[in-house]
């Protein structure tokens, strides 16, 4: 059997949240997560990393992000740096954006929960795609305000094909229950 949970990085610089992206350690820097992102990369923490999410949301025996070593961002890496902190393991960053054939390739061989942190546009361009889907409509397109949803998708064994699903955890104010179109 294999899960895999794909959400977009949180909140960044420019948009509807004031303030600077910054680092881990509060250094202004324009590819990191503003306030608001870290707040809900917290939030993913406690609900994949603490078991609060119930069967919907299982712990992740492996976490994938894209690569922030000369990225054009470091978001997917620090939205789940402090879930892969609480469930011991080290953030999977072998692939940068760009390089979805790779990832998508490794992730079909796995088994288990696996939990992706990625760029919203390339998961529906470059991800989501290239996964074979046999129930349920992926979106075609991520609103760019939306950085509160998971989806799931579940491949049971012997079978190829993924059931697709959206899951709207509300886990910060202001967020939707509204499925990507």
């Amino acid at each position: 059997m294999l899960t895999l949970l794909i959400i977009r990085h949180g909140e960044k610089p420019g948009e509807e949240w004031a303030g600077p992206g910054l680092t881990s350690e509060g250094t202004p820097n324009d590819k990191s997560l503003v306030i608001r992102g870290w707040q809900r990369a917290g939030a993913w923490a406690a609900l994949f990393g603490a078991g609060v999410g119930g069967v919907d949301y299982p712990a992740p025996a492996a976490v994938y992000a894209a690569n922030p070593t000369g990225s054009a961002s470091q978001r997917p890496y620090e939205t789940v740096t402090a879930l892969a902190s609480r469930l011991g393991i080290s953030a999977n960053t072998t692939y940068a954006q760009d390089q979805e054939d790779g990832l998508v390739n490794e992730l079909l061989g796995l088994t288990g929960v696996v939990l992706v942190s990625w760029e919203h546009k390339m998961i529906v361009e470059g991800i989501l795609p290239r996964l074979p889907i046999s129930s349920g409509v992926p979106p075609t397109h991520w609103d760019a305000s939306r950085y509160d949803v998971v989806l799931r998708l579940d491949r049971s064994d012997g079978t190829t094909r993924f059931a697709f699903r959206q899951l709207f955890p509300m886990l910060l104010s202001g967020d939707s229950d509204k499925p990507l179109h």
